[in-house]
């Protein structure tokens, strides 16, 4: 089964493209998804992050705070490392043992940080779904209710554009309308079914 690991910087729209692989029947297996399963309530990984954390990272329900632990990670790269150490293994052992349940020509990994967490050995082709910075932040200020100095760290943390694109397969450009969209994902599935069979 081909393996597409589906990348690109926040606010690039990269679950909208997934949902749109979906929508085509390929099976989607997203990092995000997966991360949040892990820390929920009463999981080992969550137990790891207040250990390693604190109990102030927690709300009042015993939950993960994710905008607390969000602005702890993003103002100190060593705390951002150390909660990468805790989930990236565990979501990478989720993702390897749900790829294993598919039969599909091909499956779509959505790997937010897949080269940053150097997890192209994961994937047969990379995917990246790109837009100019400035829509970046006007996305995630809309979406995510971050401060710009949030926002700012975020995209410092993730590796550059040039790079990311540099370093891609393949790439969706997403800076036009859905029908646009819509159409790459088609060109782009056309494609993986030919790459798979072959």
């Amino acid at each position: 089964m081909l393996r597409i690991g589906l990348t690109g910087g926040i606010g690039s729209g990269k679950s909208t493209v997934a949902e749109l692989f979906a929508a085509r029947g390929v099976p989607v297996i997203d990092a995000d998804v997966i991360a949040r399963e892990l820390v929920a309530p009463g999981q080992p990984a969550l137990a790891a992050i207040v250990a390693a954390f604190g109990s102030e990272i927690l709300n009042a329900e015993g939950a993960l705070d994710r905008s607390r632990l969000r602005e702890r990670v993003f103002s100190d790269a060593k705390q951002r490392l150390q909660l990468e150490a805790i989930l990236h293994p565990r979501i990478r052992a989720e993702m390897t043992t749900r790829i294993t349940t598919l039969n599909a020509p091909y499956v779509m990994l959505v790997i937010p940080l897949l080269f940053e967490a150097a997890q192209t050995d994961m994937v047969d082709r990379v995917l990246v779904v790109d837009v100019s910075p400035e829509v970046q932040r006007e996305r995630v200020a809309a979406r995510d209710a971050l401060s710009q100095q949030q926002i700012e760290a975020i995209l410092t943390a993730q590796l550059d554009r040039e790079h990311r694109i540099e370093r891609a397969d393949d790439v969706i450009d997403n800076s036009g309308d859905l029908a646009a969209l819509e159409q790459q994902v088609d060109t782009l599935h056309r494609r993986y079914l030919a790459l798979a069979k072959a």
